[in-house]
């Protein structure tokens, strides 16, 4: 059974930081894409940024820069670094898998985490 669990959110203050962790399990990690999403009150869910089986990494461009993807293959795990935040990042974030059509080609995400809540104060 495919588990996704996402932990790291809080509050923190304009400009500050936040790193996310995804913890996965039922499935041959190395071998799914993986991705983060984040969803704000009233609004649809967005992507936010993916990381390939093969390492290649690509980002919304409102998080371009700060924001950085990254996986580890031996500890199953997904993390996003999160710096410089701003009044329109707190969203809950989702972690998310995808079956990888080739090293960087990624099929539609299928499994999701419940989510970790993020808040910025300004």
């Amino acid at each position: 059974q495919v588990q996704l669990v996402e932990s790291g959110g809080g509050s923190v203050q304009a400009g500050g930081s936040l790193r996310l962790s995804c913890a996965a399990s039922g499935f041959t990690y190395s071998r799914y894409c993986m991705g983060w999403f984040r969803q704000a009150p009233g609004t649809e869910r967005d992507w936010v940024a993916t990381i390939t089986v093969g390492g290649r990494t690509t980002y919304d461009d409102s998080v371009k820069g700060p924001f950085t993807i990254s996986r580890d293959n031996a500890k199953n795990t997904l993390n996003l670094q999160m710096n410089s935040l701003k009044p329109k990042d707190p969203a809950m974030y989702y972690c998310a898998a995808a079956a990888s059509i080739s090293d960087s080609w990624c099929a539609d995400f299928s499994h999701w985490g419940r989510g970790a809540q993020v808040t910025v104060s300004s």
